[in-house]
């Protein structure tokens, strides 16, 4: 009679050991369904966390779904059911059907281990390998260079289902395979380094982006197949460009197949809903006390790590996880055991998952969205740090972003939003973002953010993004920012494509590409990002007239990059600047040219620096600066250096 057997196993007691400590960094390979072959009989074990169940089986399309046939065991005392069942092949749809040992609850579950499931709204799990043969040797030999903290690091965040759709084919998404030659000559024509992608991580509702994950080891299959996926991130490494994966280890929903109450009690959540259940979302908090959860989540990350070749994981919504208190009233949560609004399991939790990830991934970057003002945030464990690589600047992007929704005659009352950044700004190794949070929920588009008529409302989105690459930090922008699409952000909808006929959008869009090539090009523009060796301003107290100016260092004595900002339509002429050197200063970009849609005011290729100090400089450059624009100036120095030994 065909049926599961409990004598062929992959958990060994070292396994079960190392799970129920929460120290099983690679349970991934151990739980879920894995196609083997086991006395000579081919075919799947299954294995799954329940231990308040009083019986487990699979049901699938293998067995007509009856759940008298494959019976799990339970292994010990570890919580873990299995079993192998020559029957289930490569393809086959199962669940685990569980009976409780509370109330007599009985639930069909997805397995949270499953590396691929059905396309939604169809909620089952399917039996599936892992092979692919992967051709990015290169990319992942020189990747540890690509991302460095001295690297550049422009990033394009996007949604995969959005990003492109095919209006003919009834708007559809593109597939894994589709997006990627599409995905890779756009980010490279667009001169980024990297995109990060909003999480692919199996989710029953669309709607939710992603952020609510019910597949912590899947790839959603609205798109294609594990093995697409791995191609589109294949073919984007081929092409020289990083992939990140956002990943949401903070919250899951409540889908019956899901995590939620899974065996009957709260397993993979608080059962006190003040520690278990999130408001604002209406989605469950994770247990990060409990061990198996911790082995479940860090198996997870090192899971895209391993097997998808990302290169580094965003962690959404950090800050959520850090405050007991967090979107609660007095009298909704819980204080911790000294009696404070810390949650201390969450804090071990996120050093646990960034000490494993850089122990076997030195060359990966993890990124906290993290919205406070929590301490070292993105400093090593050694010092008391959450071992983060890099922390999203989310007070950089409000102050920013609020500053130029003002009229600019308001803007000189309103200085301090541009600057108060370099008092905190090399605390953190800061990421700044212009991302999909901004352009949602009714905030409207970048280019809708922006004040005035059309003309100033493009040179003002312009002069915001030159802004941002002329701060210290790695960048990010949300799809379709950079070319100023106009609606808000839909994610059942393109991206407006079309925008691109008219000159205005086009103009945007090449002023983006240019900011990303100068920022590549020249190391004094990110070499020292997160050093404050690589920053100085030049006048950050010119209030009057709603400019700023700055310098950009690399390591290397020269090369220094001189930015000047004018936030007010009125053109600045004879506007005198302190420079370090002496000799001809070239315009290597102005936001007002021309081909970016701009005016056409400027300073004819470069300015002539004049021996008379100011600012603290020993020469000074006497300009014109763009209305609503930016200027990017580099020295020559081979005139620099003949007006140096002149003046000996």
């Amino acid at each position: 009679m065909p049926g599961s057997r409990s004598d062929v196993s992959l958990l060994s007691p070292q396994d079960l050991f190392l799970f129920n400590e929460g120290r099983h960094y690679r349970s991934y390979n151990k739980l879920g369904a894995h196609l083997m072959e086991a006395g000579g009989e081919r075919g799947t074990c299954f294995s799954v966390w329940a231990p308040n169940a009083r019986e487990i089986s699979v049901i699938g399309s293998f067995n007509q779904w009856d759940e008298h046939a494959h019976p799990l065991q339970p292994r010990g005392n570890s919580g873990i059911w299995e079993g192998f069942s020559p029957e289930a092949k490569k393809g086959d749809l199962y669940k685990f059907r569980i009976r409780s040992q509370q109330n007599g609850y009985v639930i069909d579950k997805a397995d949270p281990f499953g590396v691929r499931h059905q396309e939604p709204p169809r909620t089952a799990s399917v039996v599936w390998d892992l092979e692919y043969e992967w051709s990015d040797n290169e990319w992942m030999q020189k990747r540890k260079a690509k991302n460095s903290l001295s690297a550049p690091m422009s990033i394009y965040e996007l949604h995969l289902g959005s990003w492109m759709r095919v209006p003919e084919e009834n708007n559809r998404s593109l597939s894994y395979h589709e997006l990627a030659p599409r995905l890779a000559d756009y980010v490279n024509r667009m001169n980024f380094t990297h995109v990060e992608l909003l999480p692919v991580m199996e989710h029953p509702f669309y709607g939710s982006w992603g952020y609510e994950t019910t597949g912590y080891f899947a790839p959603t299959a609205r798109y294609g197949t594990p093995q697409d996926f791995m191609y589109l991130v294949d073919y984007l490494h081929q092409h020289g460009i990083g992939v990140i994966l956002d990943w949401v280890p903070s919250h899951f929903p409540s889908d019956a197949h899901g995590l939620a109450y899974f065996d009957g009690t709260h397993l993979f959540e608080h059962a006190d809903p003040r520690k278990g259940f999130q408001p604002d979302w209406k989605t469950y908090l994770f247990n990060y006390g409990r061990n198996e959860v911790r082995s479940f989540l860090v198996s997870s990350a090192t899971f895209w790590l391993d097997k998808y070749h990302a290169d580094g994981l965003r962690v959404d919504a950090v800050a959520s996880m850090l405050y007991l208190d967090y979107s609660r009233k007095q009298g909704e949560w819980l204080p911790n055991q000294f009696g404070g609004r810390e949650n201390l399991e969450a804090i071990d939790f996120l050093r646990q998952l960034n000490q494993e990830a850089y122990a076997e991934h030195p060359d990966v970057q993890t990124f906290a969205e993290e919205s406070t003002s929590w301490p070292m945030v993105s400093r090593p464990l050694y010092v008391g740090g959450l071992g983060f690589g890099l922390k999203w600047d989310m007070g950089w992007m409000r102050d920013t972003l609020e500053y130029f929704q003002l009229d600019p005659i308001h803007r000189k009352y309103h200085h301090n939003k541009l600057t108060f950044r370099m008092q905190y700004g090399f605390t953190e190794n800061f990421v700044l973002p212009l991302s999909h949070d901004e352009v949602v929920y009714g905030k409207g588009s970048l280019i809708g953010k922006m004040p005035g008529d059309e003309w100033q409302k493009f040179a003002n989105l312009r002069l915001l993004f030159g802004y941002m690459y002329a701060q210290p930090g790695k960048k990010l922008l949300f799809m379709g920012g950079e070319f100023g699409q106009v609606r808000e952000w839909a994610h059942d909808s393109s991206l407006e494509w079309q925008l691109l006929q008219h000159p205005m959008h086009g103009g945007l869009q090449r002023w983006v590409e240019q900011l990303n090539r100068v920022y590549r090009q020249y190391p004094a523009l990110h070499e020292l990002d997160t050093d404050p060796a690589g920053f100085e301003w030049i006048d950050c107290n010119d209030s009057e007239n709603s400019t700023v100016s700055l310098l950009r260092k690399g390591k290397s004595s020269q090369g220094g990059i001189v930015v000047v900002c004018n936030f007010t339509p009125v053109p600045r002429l004879g506007y005198r600047l302190g420079v370090p050197s002496g000799g001809f200063w070239r315009e290597l970009l102005n936001s007002d040219a021309k081909e970016y849609g701009g005016s056409g005011v400027g300073n004819l290729g470069g300015v002539q620096a004049a021996d008379r100090p100011i600012h603290g400089r020993p020469y000074s450059l006497e300009l014109t600066l763009p209305p609503l624009g930016v200027l990017f100036l580099k020295a020559d120095f081979v005139g620099a250096r003949i007006a140096h030994l002149t003046c000996q």
